[in-house]
């Protein structure tokens, strides 16, 4: 009789040991989701309201940030509870952890470069250095960003090439990318040419660029004006003609300059120089001796 009761009471103390350790168990899953549903909810609001600050290229950062500390608050948190679970199970978690460490430390070494990749597209998207659309040179590479990730960057050239920039390579970054960009422009007169007449040809024009080229002239943010003579060439006078234009279109804004320019000297009859060669003949040397 008595070790029936004992034998009943064992089993009561089993069963009731087994209920705490699965309400541990519960309890712990239940507050790591919990967890893990705050900082989602707290990581989108902040996210949600930076984007709204932002242009569509800026967002597509931002998305892409969040994602990734989303994942690393997730990949912590279960961490953390799977510890915990284990604590409860009775098992030395002290070895497991020194063991993942020493794991981590080995794969580090074996893909450091991958692990320099992710780090550096890290901060490059945390910190701003380009978007996409932007035209940047990274290692030594000119072109507009295609896409930026957090293991590589895709730069486009102006040639139509592709090329795919493991992050961890680009050590400076030059992004062109501002308010307005710079157009300079050399434009070369003859000697014969009246300098000044040339410059006031050239103010005229400018004044009339709206009349002249209506969709040119919109992506003129500043100028253009004569700074004077830059230059006293081989075969001529080399005047100097800035201006400032939107992003982008400085290139296009430069061309239609000089087409411009062009069209106004011949207007004007003033001559462009070209390189020239004067041969002088000495008659004597040419004279039959009788």
């Amino acid at each position: 009789m008595v070790s029936e009761i004992i034998a009943e009471q064992t089993w009561i103390g089993v069963l009731l040991g087994l209920g705490r350790l699965l309400l541990s168990v519960v309890l712990v899953i239940v507050v790591s989701q919990v967890a893990i549903r705050i900082v989602d909810a707290s990581i989108n609001k902040v996210f949600r309201k930076k984007g709204m600050m932002f242009k569509k290229t800026e967002e597509t950062r931002l998305n892409t940030l969040r994602t990734i500390i989303t994942s690393a608050v997730h990949y912590l948190i279960l961490f953390v509870a799977g510890i915990m679970i284990l604590e409860q199970l009775g098992l030395e978690t002290g070895s497991l952890i020194a063991a993942a460490g020493i794991g981590g430390l080995a794969i580090g070494f074996g893909a450091q470069n991958l692990v320099r990749d992710l780090v550096t597209g890290f901060f490059i998207l945390l910190e701003d250095h380009y978007d996409i659309g932007d035209f940047v040179t990274v290692s030594g590479i000119s072109g507009v960003v295609e896409e930026m990730g957090i293991r590589v960057t895709r730069v486009r050239d102006f040639g139509g090439e592709l090329h795919i920039i493991p992050n961890g390579q680009i050590t400076q970054v030059t992004n062109h990318m501002g308010a307005a960009m710079r157009v300079m422009i050399d434009v070369d007169i003859a000697y014969e040419v009246d300098v000044d007449r040339a410059i006031s040809v050239l103010e005229e024009l400018f004044t009339q660029l709206n009349e002249l080229n209506p969709e040119m002239a919109a992506n003129v943010v500043d100028g253009p004006r004569v700074l004077g003579v830059d230059a006293l060439a081989a075969s001529g006078v080399t005047l100097k003609v800035w201006a400032r234009a939107a992003t982008m279109t400085q290139w296009a804004v430069t061309r239609d300059l000089r087409k411009l320019i062009k069209q106004a000297f011949d207007r004007e009859g003033i001559e462009i120089p070209y390189p020239r060669r004067y041969l002088v003949f000495d008659k004597k040397s040419y004279q039959q001796t009788p």
